[in-house]
């Protein structure tokens, strides 16, 4: 049993450090992509409202 773990660990671990970084970093880059896109919209609301208070 416990020689079975050891190998689905080892299998485990391959797939972690061989491709599963990428996955992660194009899911990252995605995120940043929207963040980036939400903090151009907030500025862009943000000046709207300035110059509609008179600021």
């Amino acid at each position: 049993m416990i020689a079975s773990w050891k190998r689905q660990a080892i299998d485990g671990m391959v797939g972690t450090f061989c491709g599963a970084g990428d996955v992660a970093k194009a899911v990252s880059e995605d995120q940043v992509e929207r963040l980036h896109a939400k903090i151009g919209q907030l500025v862009v609301e943000g000046d709207f409202l300035a110059k509609a208070l008179g600021r």
